[in-house]
């Protein structure tokens, strides 16, 4: 599997993540999602807005990348978020529906990416003005990295809060091959 396909799957494994956490945040009163359980960003709640403050601001530097890609086009219109600790949405519907648009929208950037965009150098800032160059195919694996840690600090938050999200493997969108077809 090649770094692209693997972003593929990457990309459709962060959708369907976020599914099942806001499914589970969804069966749990306001008042529990919004509890600060000593989590680093306190709550499920704020948690699950850092991702979305995170995203955003990875997308809007992927914006800039030479490929121009037209999913990320409205991103580049507007700021970044300079906070990762901002609260984007104060309320769990309002925050599922930005997670289902940002979603979307990761889906179809990686389906515009080609194989030589991964080589490619993004230079950009960090939310201290710190300026890097890096590999942009190395900062991908990075992004989706960075999504799964959060989501298992939200799963943990949701079974300590009585809610099971059910299975979080990868695993489970992995094809299962015939025999034949692995070699065996």
């Amino acid at each position: 599997m090649n770094l692209l396909a693997h972003a593929r799957l990457m990309a459709d494994y962060n959708r369907w993540m976020n599914q099942r956490v806001y499914a589970a945040a969804a069966r749990l009163p306001a008042e529990a999602v919004a509890l600060d359980r000593g989590a680093f960003f306190g709550s499920i709640l704020g948690t699950l807005n850092h991702l979305i403050a995170a995203d955003q601001i990875w997308l809007r530097r992927f914006a800039e990348h030479p490929a121009r890609y037209a999913a990320l086009e409205p991103l580049r219109a507007h700021p970044a978020p300079t906070d990762l600790r901002a609260i984007a949405h104060d309320t769990l519907p309002a925050l599922r529906a930005a997670r289902e648009e940002l979603d979307g929208r990761i889906v179809d950037w990686i389906d515009e990416t080609s194989e030589d965009d991964l080589d490619r150098v993004l230079v950009y800032a960090n939310t201290r003005g710190v300026v890097s160059r890096r590999r942009f195919g190395l900062l991908l694996l990075h992004f989706f990295n960075h999504q799964t840690h959060h989501r298992g600090q939200v799963t943990t938050l949701l079974t300590q809060a009585g809610e099971d999200v059910g299975g979080t493997d990868l695993l489970e969108l992995i094809p299962v091959l015939a025999a034949d077809a692995a070699g065996d």
